[in-house]
């Protein structure tokens, strides 16, 4: 019986021994658990300078070197331990290249979720309303974040807005979605526009946009002049619309003075002083509001305007009611002329037709 009872006295004292290590490893577990949790989830590193840091992971970088760089921007405060948890989340694989800004502060759960999202910096590229292809082209090769050479597509194939571009994105890609943002509003707007217009095709709409788009400024104002010249074009009357000289002069560049008389002579197909009906192709880029005039105008009878010195232009259906709007602006060009040479700034050339 003693020895019995002896064997069962010990068998407890090693389960009790064992019960003590069990607990004391899993408290152990937790504890490191909760370390790592806190670790992973806790504020990281606050940024060297201002609020966030910006990080340009290279397309084609291994885990190693993007661990390294970010430990290297003090992202993150250790590139083992990144290691560690991309590797346990299973994000090794889904981290994606681009320009980061990560706000000071960012766990290293933020900056890894962040990374496997693709949350890239955005930049904006904007090109404004009426400018030509050339020009359009100019101000891409002038983004930096952009790479690649792209040559000036067709004339009036682009839609000016403002594009969302990331760092290293293809030149040729942006231009791309350039060009089929307005295909997509063009066809749109050619489905839907009014019907008995005085076009052959959507190239002779759009190039009649581009002539509104360079003769105004005021969006309010575009459908009044798309009118004036769809009243033109089917009266059989030339549209007499300075910007197509300007452009058959200097390619759409600015002429830097007001049009002369000579240059109302140039001979090109593009002058519509010379020539009845419309150029051969659109003279710029129109944006959505011009489009969307030209294919949808008022109903007015109005066949001219001019200048009325407010920023917009006085309209008229006769060549009488026109020519009184033209001796009102004359006067008021006069009074801007010498306003300006009284403040001492050398005076504009003369405009010599309007």
């Amino acid at each position: 019986m003693s020895r019995f009872t002896g064997s069962v006295r010990g068998g407890g004292g090693l389960i009790a021994g064992t019960a003590g290590a069990l607990v004391v490893l899993i408290v152990a577990v937790l504890a490191f658990g909760a370390l790592s949790l806190w670790i992973y989830k806790g504020a990281g590193p606050k940024a060297r300078n201002g609020e966030v840091t910006t990080v340009i992971l290279r397309k084609g970088a291994g885990v190693s070197e993007i661990a390294a760089d970010l430990q290297q921007a003090g992202v993150v405060n250790s590139a083992p331990l990144f290691l560690a948890a991309v590797q346990v989340t299973r994000a090794a694989k889904g981290l994606r290249a681009g320009e980061y800004a990560f706000p000071s502060r960012d766990s290293l759960a933020q900056v890894i979720r962040r990374i496997r999202r693709g949350d890239v910096v955005h930049h904006r590229v904007t090109i404004p309303e009426g400018l030509t292809s050339s020009q359009a082209v100019d101000v891409l090769m002038r983004t930096d974040v952009l790479v690649g050479t792209v040559a000036p597509p067709p004339e009036g194939a682009i839609l000016p807005e403002t594009y969302e571009v990331v760092r290293g994105e293809q030149r040729s890609a942006v231009l791309q979605r350039m060009t089929d943002a307005r295909d997509r509003l063009v066809a749109a707007l050619w489905g839907k526009r009014r019907s008995g217009l005085p076009f052959a095709d959507v190239n002779q709409a759009v190039t009649m946009a581009s002539i509104v788009e360079k003769e105004t400024a005021l969006d309010a104002e575009r459908p009044k002049v798309a009118a004036v010249y769809i009243n033109r074009l089917r009266q059989g009357m030339r549209l007499e619309a300075d910007p197509t000289v300007i452009y058959a002069v200097s390619g759409g560049a600015p002429l830097g003075h007001g049009l002369r008389v000579s240059e109302l002579h140039t001979a090109s197909p593009y002058n519509t002083y010379l020539n009845v009906g419309l150029p051969p192709g659109p003279i710029a880029n129109p944006g959505r509001a011009s489009l969307a005039a030209v294919m949808d105008p008022p109903d007015i009878k109005a066949l001219f305007f001019v200048a009325d010195g407010s920023g917009g232009h006085a309209f008229a259906d006769t060549e009488a009611e026109h020519e009184k709007n033209v001796a009102r602006w004359r006067v008021i060009e006069k009074r801007q002329a010498q306003t300006v040479t009284l403040a001492g700034a050398p005076a504009a050339p003369p405009l010599e037709h309007r």
